[in-house]
């Protein structure tokens, strides 16, 4: 389990957060100067060098809104004319992309952070910028909304690019373009004029996830631990039922693949914080989130190794040739399973909001532990010859789809843009803690 210092203070990440602004411009402007428009967006770095890989778009926002966080750290016009021109000029196929459920991954990490930086002053007052920003967002969240299906409870969820079937743990942090949308003031108009609203579909699908994506110990199955998370729940259409778990990106149904635990933990964290600014009772909802977010955090903190990365999947079958392999560091250039740093970059933030939600220090000093460990060697890349920025990050092992560098069994030394994304989040977060500005928030 991770080894928390408790006498870990945000102050003291101020060197590595420093070294990981400098290195994050070098890594921006090197993208910059590859990256093909015709060839999607990219990806994971194949031997340094970001790559494309056509499934879907959906790592386009944290493309974009990479120069975007670094201007917000650092003030440096520069980044944020690059994340506002390339927002601008390609992310409005993402708004109405009817296809995917990551619309709050693409769209809340570019007109999202745009929007927060203009109400913030960050960015001149400028009227029709604004009003640019709040539309792409609300319609994003509308169009996300409409990707549901309806359970035999009576509730609903919004299903993944699998199909109406198909409901995945990821779309918990992709949330926050509904609430996001919602606190803009807008809802999503069904048959007959019905308006339909964006916080009770944000509300109906987190309790679907916890109910079914969420274990608790409650005996569900035969690997009913408590906090796990399946990737994916299948339902049955005719009637709206659960059928079984399922995985994509995990090792199996029955096991947990940890980034998709980390999006379930940030996503309830988030949403939380979210619900105690919104006007109205939500005790319930409230109720169910927390003792979701308290759940995979909880697994999170236990099944771990002690410096807070985790191997990209719970139950891979090489760890059972790893010994106690909880009971120390994780080692990325070992010869059995890779280890997932970007589910520990997510997960950092989930733990350290989850803490100051709660004012329980066990979570927040686990998170500041975590990223403590993100921002030095061998996990930082600083390096001028990598475009990576976090690196030993997992895309999809199952399907081959990560380099193996020569000489090496597995995958290990390349990045993701999700990864280098929520790092970059993380120090934002851990910066603006430190020198007392407004709290870090999806919504303004």
């Amino acid at each position: 389990m991770i080894s928390v210092d408790t006498q870990l203070k945000p102050a003291d990440l101020r060197a590595g957060l420093n070294a990981l602004w400098q290195a994050s411009a070098a890594k921006i402007c090197s993208l910059e100067s590859t990256w093909k428009p015709e060839s999607g967006a990219p990806v994971f770095t194949v031997a340094g060098r970001y790559t494309s890989r056509g499934w879907t778009e959906w790592t386009q926002g944290f493309q974009f809104g990479a120069p975007i966080l670094q201007f917000d750290a650092t003030g440096e016009e520069r980044f944020l004319e690059i994340g506002r021109e390339h927002t601008r000029r390609y992310m409005a196929p993402h708004i109405t992309h009817i296809g995917v459920h990551d619309h709050g991954f693409n769209n809340g990490s570019t007109y999202g952070n745009l929007l927060r930086l203009l109400r913030e002053g960050r960015i001149a007052p400028n009227f029709w910028e604004e009003q640019f920003y709040i539309l792409a967002l609300q319609c994003t969240g509308a169009v996300q909304a409409a990707r549901w299906s309806d359970t035999a409870d009576g509730l609903g969820y919004i299903y993944s690019f699998n199909g109406p079937h198909s409901l995945f743990v990821d779309t918990m942090r992709t949330l926050r373009a509904l609430s996001l949308s919602h606190r803009l003031g807008h809802v999503l108009m069904g048959e007959n004029d019905r308006r339909i609203s964006l916080l009770d579909r944000m509300i109906q699908h987190a309790r679907v996830t916890a109910n079914h994506v969420v274990f608790y110990g409650d005996g569900r199955d035969a690997y009913d631990i408590p906090g796990r998370t399946a990737h994916e729940i299948v339902f049955n259409r005719n009637d709206g039922n659960k059928r079984c778990p399922s995985s994509q990106q995990g090792y199996s149904p029955f096991t947990t693949w940890t980034r998709g635990l980390a999006w379930a933990m940030l996503g309830y964290a988030e949403q939380l914080e979210f619900l105690a600014t919104e006007p109205g009772d939500h005790a319930d909802a409230q109720a169910f989130m927390l003792r979701a977010a308290r759940a995979t955090c909880d697994f999170y903190l236990a099944h771990t190794p002690t410096d807070g990365v985790p191997y990209w999947d719970t139950g891979a079958p090489g760890l059972a040739r790893m010994g106690d392999y909880l009971g120390r560091p994780a080692d990325p250039f070992n010869d059995h399973e890779p280890v997932d740093s970007s589910s520990a970059a997510i997960a950092a933030q989930a733990l350290l909001r989850l803490g100051r939600y709660l004012d329980e220090p066990r979570y927040f000093q686990g998170g500041l532990t975590v990223a403590r460990t993100l921002l030095a060697e061998p996990y930082l890349s600083t390096s001028p010859d990598h475009q990576g920025l976090l690196l030993h990050s997992i895309y999809h092992r199952p399907n081959g789809w990560d380099y193996v560098p020569p000489g090496h069994p597995i995958p290990c030394g390349e990045s993701c843009q999700w990864g280098d994304y929520h790092l970059r989040e993380l120090a934002l977060y851990l910066g603006r803690l430190i020198d007392q500005k407004p709290y870090l928030t999806f919504w303004s």
